[in-house]
């Protein structure tokens, strides 16, 4: 099997501005992702952004940089531009780790792939983990996801899912975080790209119901290992950092 990852990076951001360039255990954040990346089994690992401060950098620690237009609403529609200039086959298979995620494991990389590549009626693949504590599940932050008995996504949502009635109190075994990690076949990508927000999509802000509403079928399994959640705040920053320190 054969896969290629996109690392989508933007400078600007709500939250923490210009965090893809952030210093993070002495290295830009990206670049933490970009090694990450570069440790799974890609083939080839591209870094794709409208600003020319990210390419920079991203070229100065060895990256393979794509400008993309300014445009772009969602790094979906960004990694769209890369596969459509770049003439890859409806067929291939691209992986969109977010440039906020330093702590990705390059297994669960590996694993969103060969997850869609074992499915294919799939048009696209992710993962989640299970949810441990009522505070995560009651985190509008923390996206959750209810699939079917097969594994088919059946809706993501910010509230939690599913609701357990008779103890609303307690987490349910069926309760599970989703991951932002996603492995996307290029007619997929291109279809999704191509389509217009739903109304599922803006109510809840998830660029995945999209898919979801235009009967597009997202595989999802348990991640391989679970990964820290993505930086987009400083207290995150600051934990990421802790982690990355006490690496072995």
């Amino acid at each position: 099997m054969s896969f290629r990852v996109v690392i989508p990076a933007r400078f600007d951001s709500s939250r923490l501005p210009g965090k893809a360039l952030l210093p993070l255990a002495g290295k830009p954040m990206l670049q933490w992702v970009h090694e990450r990346a570069r440790a799974c089994g890609a083939s080839e690992v591209i870094v794709a952004t409208d600003d020319e401060r990210i390419a920079t950098a991203a070229r100065g620690f060895g990256a393979e940089v794509a400008m993309t237009a300014r445009t772009h609403v969602s790094g979906t529609d960004r990694i769209a531009e890369v596969a459509a200039a770049r003439g890859w086959a409806e067929g291939d298979i691209v992986v969109n780790v977010q440039g906020d995620e330093p702590l990705i494991p390059p297994v669960v990389i590996d694993q969103v792939a060969k997850l869609l590549a074992a499915n294919p009626r799939a048009d696209i693949a992710t993962l989640a983990v299970k949810i441990e504590t009522l505070a995560d599940l009651n985190d509008p932050n923390n996206v959750k996801v209810a699939c079917d008995a097969t594994g088919r996504a059946l809706y993501f949502s910010r509230a939690p899912i599913p609701f357990n009635r008779d103890t609303p109190a307690t987490v349910a075994a069926a309760c599970l975080r989703h991951v932002g990690l996603y492995a996307y076949r290029v007619a997929a990508l291109r279809k999704l790209a191509g389509l217009p927000a739903g109304r599922l999509e803006l109510v809840e802000k998830l660029e995945q119901l999209r898919a979801l509403e235009n009967g597009m079928e997202i595989r999802v399994a348990l991640a391989a290992e679970r990964p820290l959640a993505d930086v987009n705040t400083a207290v995150d920053l600051e934990r990421a950092e802790r982690a990355l320190l006490l690496r072995p």
